[in-house]
């Protein structure tokens, strides 16, 4: 009997990117320029969230964003209209993700000549943009309060890829099943060394910290 040949192709797809990821990374450091991949599920105020920072660091940096949907273009509209950044929407064509040559082909096409600081707002989902890294300098996760704080134990991946986890929504904790003692318990089994930043992207709490983390990435990234 003729033995089966078996190819591997998810190694091979995750390798490649992966590699592609890198070369992405070198070229942003080669001019200076800070990549800031944020991850969500849909709803949990990435749109919100960067509004508010971009409108907290536009005076010191040279701002470009991405924002990544399989269709329709609102939060491009959105960051335009209420920052006055440079962006551009990225459409997926149905994949639930960006990889790194898909993030090479938006800053190309963002024309990110002279931009200090670039966002990238990943498709919305807690699975897939986990697993291909884009070339970012750093992984932001946002998960908001009405979500439930056993997360961390449901989508390990996202959250240990995480630099920095955005906990939003805390305006409304009281109106939640929501244990801030159990979800930093489940964070820290699955990443003791992320930073967390207790924010609400509708009344402006904790922004001031997240800026803050923002300027000291940049910095340190730079040295």
């Amino acid at each position: 009997m003729e033995e089966v040949k078996v190819i591997e192709l998810k190694e091979s797809v995750f390798a490649d990117n992966d590699a592609e990821a890198d070369r992405v990374r070198e070229d942003l450091r080669s001019r200076g320029q800070f990549l800031l991949n944020v991850m969500s599920s849909p709803g949990a105020g990435k749109t919100t969230t960067l509004t508010r920072l971009i409108n907290l660091l536009k005076d010191t940096y040279r701002i470009g964003v991405m924002e990544a949907d399989i269709d329709g273009a609102v939060d491009t509209d959105h960051i335009i209209t209420q920052t006055g950044a440079r962006a551009i929407q990225l459409h997926t064509g149905g994949m639930c993700h960006l990889d790194a040559g898909m993030t090479r082909t938006g800053i190309d096409s963002l024309d990110a000549t002279g931009l200090d600081l670039v966002f990238l707002e990943n498709v919305g989902n807690l699975v897939c943009p986990a697993e291909f890294d884009t070339g970012a300098s750093r992984n932001a996760v946002i998960l908001s309060v009405p979500e439930g704080d056993d997360k961390p134990l449901k989508y390990p991946l996202m959250f240990e890829k995480a630099d920095v986890v955005l906990l939003n929504k805390i305006d409304v904790l009281p109106y939640f099943d929501f244990d801030l003692d159990t979800f930093e318990t489940y964070l820290r089994q699955r990443n003791p060394n992320c930073q967390l930043i207790k924010i609400s992207a509708k009344t402006g709490e904790g922004m001031d910290q997240l800026a803050d983390w923002v300027r000291r990435e940049i910095d340190l990234w730079r040295a």
